[in-house]
């Protein structure tokens, strides 16, 4: 295999728009993926995320814009090809409830023309990689919210799909579900499929996403690997400082960029060893003693935070 075809992303979108009436949900989106990685597609409520998924999967129309599948395909060719290409977990539990398992999987591998005997066999497969083999005559209706988003996994994998689209899966779920969801997810990972994940969850995005595009109001923001956006924010650590006694603010007046809030104080830093020595001997010159100092790396939400702001957007 060429150099060339090794790294050809799975997946190009480019320039995508789409507007409902004078809201312009999606506004020049545009991003890469490749086989064997995690986009993680982050924004707040409203963002455009799931409307550009259902363009992805062939569920929206957009107004402007491109979306390729590796080899050049496009919904606006081979439609019924692009489809066969993409397996959809939506955001919504897409369930016939009263279905045993093994039909509603069944049913969906057979909306992609799978041949009967592959049917049989992909069926059996994929809700033994979810977990739900020894459940396959159970009805829906009966599962937990966790069983079903694992069942809508297994439906979303039935046809063996090169790229998977999975809009907030762990919505609503356990923590053993989750967990599960996750191993599973990172299986795929390895065995070669290309993921889009969107969630609300930034620990999620951290544990799972090769990269990451922000996106708000329609827009792209950031995008980037973990490292590459955490480099945007002014200071990549937390110093906390615990006083000891009685400590009045005239005795901290004009510290630097510290924040105080009761007996606590909070300083953002960059170099942490550097910032905590020369705190402690200004507290120490000023006569104010320390019970406890502790440093908290940033996290994906501060930088998240940091990009769309705190503002509530429900």
């Amino acid at each position: 295999m060429s150099s060339m075809v090794a790294t050809e992303p799975a997946l190009r979108v480019s320039g995508l728009r789409k507007a409902y009436g004078a809201r312009q949900a999606v506004a020049d989106v545009g991003f890469e993926l490749r086989p064997g990685e995690v986009l993680g597609l982050l924004g707040p409520n409203g963002a455009g995320k799931s409307t550009t998924v259902g363009i992805i999967s062939g569920l929206t129309t957009p107004d402007a814009g491109q979306v390729q599948l590796r080899g050049g395909l496009s919904l606006s060719g081979d439609a019924a090809a692009y489809k066969r290409r993409i397996g959809l977990v939506p955001q919504d539990i897409a369930l016939y409830e009263d279905l045993p398992a093994r039909q509603n999987v069944a049913l969906f591998g057979a909306l992609y023309g799978l041949p009967a005997a592959l049917l049989r066999r992909r069926v059996d497969e994929v809700l033994d990689q979810v977990g739900l083999l020894d459940r396959a005559a159970d009805r829906p209706a009966t599962f937990s919210g966790g069983m079903k988003r694992r069942l809508n996994i297994a439906c979303a994998l039935v046809h063996d799909p090169e790229i998977i689209l999975l809009d907030e899966p762990t919505a609503g779920v356990d923590p053993q579900s989750r967990n599960a969801i996750f191993d599973h997810l990172e299986a795929l990972k390895a065995a070669g499929k290309a993921l889009i994940y969107t969630t609300h969850y930034m620990e999620e995005a951290e544990r799972l996403a090769d990269h990451l595009t922000i996106i708000d109001h329609g827009r792209v923001v950031a995008r980037g690997t973990q490292a590459e956006l955490f480099a945007r924010l002014p200071a990549a650590q937390t110093l906390q400082v615990e006083l000891d006694g009685e400590v009045s603010d005239a005795a901290l007046a004009g510290l630097a960029g510290v924040r105080r809030s009761g007996q606590h104080l909070a300083l953002s830093v960059t170099d942490i060893a550097a910032d905590s020595a020369a705190l402690l001997a200004e507290l120490s010159r000023r006569g104010v003693a320390v019970r406890r100092l502790s440093s908290e790396r940033a996290t994906l939400e501060h930088v998240f935070l940091s990009l769309t702001g705190r503002q509530l957007r429900d």
